[in-house]
């Protein structure tokens, strides 16, 4: 859960960063103004029948920014909700967006509900009034306003989206791309579960493969061998740790609600996870060290602190306690700005949320382009790619008198399947931001890759606003 703080509120701190960013600019005020403020909110109360009664249920959907449309954000099921928090949620997805070049505007939705506190058949009857009540208001569509799967939400709840906005509008040709993080059966995208967490390990791999980044931290280049901590086990923590434990990091520890564990030997993540499923926690994992309360994990001894939980959780605290090298925010704003000041001061690199967690946006906006277009990615030109390798190959080995085996064969003529395509696509955009963003960090006053993430972000929605000629 967040940590009480008596500093700014989640949304202000979003607006500070946005500040520190905008002060290396010379754009107008008022553009500004326009860009940071938060365009449209819908606050909605709605009663569900429940335990023979009814209760009354607070539910919100945030439009941040409408300089590109569709907006962009999924859809939060928590007891902690409130209006600031999704305010600033949305924000980030703004943010986000455009500093990985996908073109939506950013929005956010919650619901104020402890999951686990509800049946499955609640949880459907609150997902389908919710959504009824965004269509009430205009407020999805897929030209509109496209949610997806957040903290407390995934392919179910996505799935019961699109059947209710399918019964509003039986027939509309476009329907299934309302929502993305549907189930592959609903028109979902092969790789959408576990984007985030790949796109988290990819944005860390070429963060560590910076050299002269690496040695000014005394690290060696790559991620082989680094000593990794990853707070929360859900699904975007779940496939960072399996993703950088493949890559060759060593897990030591990992955290949930109830507690850490810590390893200096390592974690084999999969078997932490299984042995969660049967026991109900991770605590007492066989060979590991207990941690409790759980924020004690954040202070163990790691090269990389990997916060994938919520907000909040690096305050001016815990922030002088941080033995990590890097902090890699794979959760939405993990780091309150006076624990940053904190750890910047100590040399921590902290690689931002807004670039770090954009794995998930950009394979939704996969999921959209195939949902817009009706056809599965690799379906048309497949065969067609292999039919041409495999003429190329028979060509190298006419004129070199070689032949390959067949299972080598195989590897090499074989065309891509639309989970290589989203990978591929997936590892190109996250490659591709984080020079654009290192570059700002190098080469202007930024002084940090968070305010060189914003400052990036705010020169291609600037760039929007005033090709539209709206401010000259």
């Amino acid at each position: 859960m967040a940590m009480a703080q008596s500093g700014p509120s989640f949304f202000e701190t979003v607006n500070l960063y946005f500040d520190k960013a905008a002060a290396l600019t010379d754009y107008p005020q008022g553009l500004l103004d326009q860009i940071k403020v938060c365009n449209s909110v819908y606050a909605i109360q709605f009663p569900i029948r429940r335990n023979g009664g009814y209760e009354v249920i607070s539910a919100w959907r945030a439009q941040h920014s409408h300089h590109r449309v569709p907006v962009k954000g999924g859809i939060r099921y928590a007891s902690t909700v409130d209006e600031d928090e999704i305010k600033a949620l949305a924000a980030l997805m703004t943010y986000k967006c455009a500093i990985v070049d996908v073109p939506f505007g950013g929005a956010k939705g919650g619901v104020r509900i402890d999951t686990k506190k509800y049946t499955v058949q609640e949880l459907e009857q609150i997902t389908r009034r919710y959504t009824a009540e965004l269509i009430k208001k205009n407020f999805i569509g897929a030209g509109i306003d496209v949610p997806a799967p957040d903290y407390g939400t995934g392919p179910r709840e996505m799935a019961w989206i699109y059947d209710t906005y399918s019964a509003f509008y039986p027939g509309a040709i476009d329907a299934m791309a309302c929502v993305t993080g549907k189930p592959v059966t609903q028109g979902g995208v092969r790789g959408r579960v576990e984007a985030t967490g790949r796109g988290v390990f990819f944005g860390l791999r070429e963060v560590c493969n910076q050299v002269d980044d690496m040695k000014a931290l005394g690290l060696s280049r790559g991620l082989e061998g680094k000593r990794v901590i990853v707070q929360g086990l859900g699904n975007v923590g779940y496939h960072t740790a399996k993703f950088c434990q493949e890559a060759g990091c060593l897990i030591v520890g990992l955290s949930e609600r109830e507690g850490g564990i810590y390893r200096a030997e390592g974690l084999d993540v999969d078997a932490v996870v299984q042995f969660q499923k049967e026991t109900k926690s991770i605590v007492n994992f066989p060979g590991a060290r207990n941690i409790t309360p759980t924020n004690l994990t954040l202070e163990a001894d790691c090269d990389i602190l990997i916060p994938a939980a919520l907000e909040g959780q690096l305050t001016r605290d815990n922030a002088p306690k941080i033995r990590a090298r890097i902090v890699a925010e794979a959760a939405n704003g993990p780091t309150t700005a006076e624990a940053e000041k904190i750890l910047l001061d100590r040399g921590v690199l902290i690689v931002p949320d807004i670039y770090l967690n954009a794995g998930g946006v950009t394979v939704s906006y996969f999921e959209w382009i195939k949902n817009l277009s009706h056809v599965r990615f690799g379906r048309v030109g497949k065969r067609f790619e292999e039919a041409s390798f495999e003429r190329m190959l028979s060509a190298i080995e006419k004129a070199t008198g070689r032949s390959f085996p067949p299972e080598e064969r195989l590897k090499i003529v074989r065309g891509a399947d639309e989970i290589d395509l989203v990978n591929s696509g997936l590892e190109e955009t996250m490659i591709t931001a984080y020079h654009q963003v290192h570059e700002l960090w190098k080469f202007t006053r930024a002084g940090d890759l968070r305010t060189a993430a914003f400052l990036s972000a705010l020169r291609k929605v600037a760039a929007t606003y005033l090709e539209l000629g709206i401010f000259p």
